[in-house]
């Protein structure tokens, strides 16, 4: 884990409660949530007028009040996506390993991409290109300028051709940001960069008033998801109004929307010259129910020609998370959590659920600064932990009962609303306080061939993903595992929907009563569900019969695994926290699981590393796992550690147990200068580790770890 993650969550959350406490401003409702269970067919619109038309009544329809939130709650929140090695020798290519992604065939945007000859890694805002045989950096391309120091990127390779994904948002020095005009950028950039021969720019693509979703690539076609609201200027917050005298003034600024305010837009630079764009009206889509406030946007790029050459599509919903599969890309959104707004209504007296200090694997690193005001050592989460009771047996199987385990139906009905006792608003109206139940909506497109992406269909489930691990599409079906919170408590489930339609096929709920789920993994018709408060419980469910999927065996054990892998041979390889009878995580744990019988996981080794943590617990890519050799790697943080004193990469032999094989380290970072020392990614390449942080590349050999090369970036 990397301590610029674990500050910026920690400053994430400290802000998040200083911003919604009473007296806080006031903050406009999120998307509210559509049940398109049964509204699975996606319109496009006939033509501009009909556009413009529909989504002004959508959001006139959903259109609510401005509110003073009394109080947030924020809650941090054998498959393709192994690391398997691959052996191109016919080319002349080392054997090396790849980007640990969840699909065979769809790769992802991460910071480095190997093909055994060169690296090519993205490190504030710096591309570079290094040889594997010489470990020589032959070819750099600067893409920030002066003043931005750094900003997220991650890559996405293909031949002699990069895609360099730049997030919004970024780091800038205090002498940067005094200058007259400068502004952090706010909005993603994507760049093409040709690598052969000295690498240079072919073109860029800038969405507008967007927010980065994420990517995909199938062969050399990349899908770029991305969302945004219409640009509406709502009206001036008056606290003196009625909550019905502003939602009239808010409906009114909807009314009035010009259809320039909805269509999303963008640039496109090529060969010194800049092309605005933007969606066509006939390439916007909607389904039978949805709130006008929200669009999501696709582009398509094949990285073997430029920007523009094929039309993007929009549709009028949200999106948040991203997974795809060699014919189908799936965009789903918690509304409740769209926008970055935690609503919750009323402050709810319920038992704490402790987790990790972290954010969820979409979260934003923040580079460390020197300021003296940025907490430089990493928190102990075991010291904050909630002091709960549990069962005092560390290690239990478990075989699911009636009352345990609720029988899956086939019914995906909607949870009522949770209406809460009125109270007066500073105005002197009584408002009544509604919890909006949590559905996710699932939308799908077909990305079959290398043109505009077809949409098929919407759906929805109750409660809210954890990443995109948490969908799988097997046999024409995509299974989804949620968690679903009350008042009163939460319950995990997995809904097995059919891909065409996305209509509910069956479902298994009730799982972890009181928890939610930590991980998810599916390997063909088996899945994995990891769900944690004080114990850890690790279910395993037969998925054979969509209309009745069953929870098969259940085990227990202290800790949680926040990643699941699998390693082969009916074995699962589990990343997480060790935790106490009580729930306070006490450091990384890597286990080993036995499932080879689903009715009876058994653990065959753990490891622990005390006052710990990794980033893999959040970030799959910073997991590597190297078959041939059982070894497998994480990056490693220590709790209370200064954060300039270097980091260390874990190197683990996993066999029939697991043992430590040793560690990986960086140099010592000068706090003076904004770097981030953590390891982030490692690689293997023949028969070297490669490990990469903000202060370059060490270059290890496989068998010993001994120190071969140090590229200083």
């Amino acid at each position: 884990m990397t301590t610029s993650i674990r500050v910026a969550g920690a400053i994430a959350i400290a802000l998040l409660a200083a911003a919604c406490t009473p007296g806080a401003g006031p903050s406009p409702d999120p998307v509210t949530p559509i049940n398109l269970t049964t509204n699975i067919k996606l319109v496009a619109f006939d033509d501009c007028d009909s556009m413009l038309e529909g989504l002004r009544e959508a959001a006139v329809k959903h259109a609510q009040a401005f509110q003073v939130l009394p109080m947030a709650r924020a809650e941090a929140a054998d498959s393709a996506a192994r690391d398997v090695a691959k052996s191109t020798a016919a080319s002349g290519n080392q054997t090396h390993s790849s980007t640990n992604v969840h699909e065979a065939g769809v790769d992802e945007p991460d910071l480095v991409k190997t093909d055994g000859d060169r690296v090519i890694t993205i490190n504030r805002g710096v591309l570079r290109v290094i040889d594997a045989e010489s470990r020589r950096v032959t070819g750099t391309l600067k893409l920030l300028g002066d003043d931005l120091g750094w900003t997220e990127a991650n890559l996405l390779v293909s031949g002699d051709r990069a895609l360099v994904l730049f997030n919004q948002g970024g780091y800038a020095s205090a002498t940067a940001r005094a200058k007259p005009g400068f502004e952090i950028p706010t909005t993603p950039r994507y760049v093409l960069v040709d690598l052969a021969g000295t690498p240079k720019v072919i073109g860029s693509l800038a969405p507008l008033n967007a927010q980065h979703v994420d990517a995909r690539m199938v062969g050399t076609t990349v899908r770029i998801v991305v969302r945004g609201e219409p640009q509406v200027p709502l009206p001036e917050y008056n606290p003196n109004m009625t909550q019905q005298q502003m939602l009239d003034a808010v409906k009114e600024t909807y009314r009035r929307a010009p259809l320039d305010a909805w269509l999303p837009k963008y640039e496109i630079e090529s060969g010194g010259q800049t092309t605005p764009g933007a969606v066509k009206c006939e390439n916007v889509s909607h389904p039978a129910d949805f709130t006008g406030r929200s669009l999501l946007t696709v582009h398509t790029l094949d990285l073997n020609g430029s920007f523009g050459t094929t039309d993007a599509i929009s549709v009028a919903a949200d999106g948040d998370t991203v997974y795809g599969t060699g014919t189908s890309l799936y965009v789903t959104s918690n509304p409740l959590w769209w926008g970055g707004f935690f609503p919750m209504p009323i402050a709810v007296d319920v038992d704490p659920v402790p987790v990790p200090d972290v954010p969820s694997d979409a979260a934003t690193p923040v580079a460390p600064s020197p300021d003296p005001d940025m907490p430089t050592q990493i928190p102990d989460p075991g010291k904050v932990a909630p002091d709960v009771q549990a069962s005092p047996t560390d290690v239990e199987k478990v075989v699911p009962t009636a009352e345990t385990v609720s029988t899956p139906t086939p019914s995906s009905a909607p949870p009522t609303a949770e209406v809460i006792t009125p109270s007066p608003s500073e105005s002197g109206d009584v408002v009544p306080e509604v919890v909006q139940p949590e559905r996710t909506e699932i939308h799908r497109f077909d990305v079959s061939g290398g043109g505009v992406p077809r949409y098929l269909a919407s759906g929805s489930v109750p409660g809210r993903l954890l990443n995109q691990y948490s969908l799988s599409e097997y046999e024409d079906h995509l299974r989804v595992a949620t968690t679903t919170n009350t008042t009163k408590t939460s319950e995990s489930g997995v809904y097995v929907l059919k891909a065409d339609t996305l209509a509910a096929a069956g479902q298994v709920t009730g799982l972890g009563k009181g928890e939610r789920i930590y991980s998810v993994r599916f390997i063909g018709p088996v899945g994995y569900m990891v769900t944690f408060r004080q114990v850890d419980p690790l279910y395993t469910l037969d998925l054979r019969d969509p209309q009745v999927p069953k929870v098969t065996g259940e085990l227990k054990i202290t800790g949680f695994s926040a990643y699941l892998h699998p390693a082969g041979d009916g074995r699962l390889i589990g990343v997480g926290q060790e935790a106490n009878t009580k729930g306070q995580t006490q450091g990384t744990q890597v286990s080993l699981f036995d499932v080879r019988d689903p009715g009876a996981p058994a653990v065959l080794s753990r490891y622990h590393q005390e006052d710990s943590a990794t980033q893999a617990e959040w970030d799959p890519h910073a997991f590597l796992y190297w078959a041939q050799d059982g070894l497998a790697l994480i990056p490693l943080a220590t709790w209370g550690a200064d954060y300039y004193d270097g980091s260390q990469a874990l190197v683990l032999k996993i066999g029939d147990t697991i043992e430590k094989a040793g560690v990986i380290t960086h140099p010592k970072a000068d706090p003076n200068v904004p770097l981030d020392p953590s390891i982030r990614r490692s690689v293997i390449i023949g028969d070297t580790v490669w490990t990469f942080s903000d202060l370059g590349v060490k270059v290890s050999d496989k068998a010993s770890l001994a120190d071969r090369t140090w590229i200083k970036f």
